[in-house]
């Protein structure tokens, strides 16, 4: 069962050592006393970074299996010291092996699981997410130093997990010029200290300005004409004109001379009254719609104060810096 624990640990690189190698090989044969000693052998030779680990690491399950769980914890430690980082399946490690390295995290002082967010914001508008993993209670110093630029962003005593908003400012607020930086978290408790670090790379955008505004969502320009409607008033003059005349003329005919002037009358009659009609057919001619016109004026007047608005608010974006923040590949952290 732990042999499948460590496989897929030293497949990640290959052990060279040979001493190492017939340590695991021992473990695997679950022969522990031989695993011990050929692991502990293993570390008076020279091995890399990878392999004194996985030595340790060898050393502590073996313990555990053994029930020596304080030498586990001991051969744990200094797995945390070279690989802070290392971490163990719940699901998949041994109880007593995994309750054995939990106990070394408490009892080792690291910084573990630093990270930073990629994030994208306009400078003085927003914050870089970091956070980290404090394993003691220890004073911790947090920085970013670049070039010439080295900034502290919190300092506190922390213990366990941090979270940490950085609004990636100069000492004179300015934004962070573009570059690469390295995020460093220090932490000391008495004569312990430990230290870590997270590249990042700083670059500088444009912010977008706002588009003037031609309308106001929801309000439309109304037409500052209108037709009025159709009036039947021409041929209602035409008739009375009709009757008025028709009726004078009869009053003033005698004989046969009055026939031909009512004769006349009744053609000018006619002509009047379809005149009239004609008149009351013709389409109105549009006339200037007064309220409509109020209104567009109002609608242009508030388009106009907005788009002055606007105005202002581009000339302050043009001055702003987009800033994007990304970590980088990190380096292993270092006592």
């Amino acid at each position: 069962m732990i042999v499948a624990l460590l496989a897929p640990v030293a497949s990640a690189q290959t052990i060279q050592n040979a001493t190492l190698r017939r340590a695991q090989q021992a473990f695997d044969n679950l022969d522990y006393r031989q695993a011990l000693t050929a692991a502990q052998a293993s570390l008076r030779e020279r091995l890399t970074g990878y392999e004194r680990a996985r030595a340790y690491e060898l050393l502590g399950f073996t313990y555990s299996g053994m029930d020596s769980i304080l030498k586990s914890v001991d051969a744990f430690k200094q797995v945390v010291l070279l690989e802070p980082e290392r971490d163990y399946d719940p699901n998949r490690t041994p109880p007593k092996a995994l309750s054995s390295f939990q106990v070394a995290l408490t009892q080792v002082l690291v910084v573990r699981q630093l990270r930073v967010d990629s994030v994208t914001f306009i400078g003085g508008q927003g914050a870089v997410p970091i956070r980290y993993t404090v394993t003691q209670p220890a004073r911790v110093v947090t920085r970013v130093i670049g070039g010439s630029t080295s900034l502290r962003i919190d300092s506190t005593v922390a213990n366990g997990q941090v979270n940490l908003r950085w609004q990636a400012r100069t000492a004179s607020g300015d934004p962070l010029p573009a570059g690469n930086y390295t995020i460093v978290v220090d932490a000391a408790v008495g004569q312990n200290s430990f230290s870590t670090s997270q590249p990042i790379r700083v670059a500088h955008g444009i912010v977008d300005t706002v588009v003037h505004l031609t309308s106001l969502p929801g309000y439309t320009y109304l037409s500052e004409t209108e037709v009025p409607p159709k009036s039947w008033k021409p041929m209602g003059l035409a008739l009375v004109y009709t009757g008025a005349a028709l009726a004078g003329t009869s009053a003033l005919s005698s004989g046969d001379l009055g026939k031909v002037s009512l004769r006349e009358g009744a053609v000018i009659g006619a002509g009047v009254t379809i005149a009239g009609f004609i008149m009351t057919l013709k389409k109105p001619a549009p006339q200037p719609a007064r309220g409509n016109i109020l209104y567009n004026q109002l609608l242009r007047e508030q388009i106009a104060r907005r788009n002055t608005e606007i105005a202002q608010e581009n000339t302050r974006r043009r001055q702003q810096v987009a800033l994007t923040i990304a970590p980088v590949a990190r380096p292993g952290g270092a006592r």
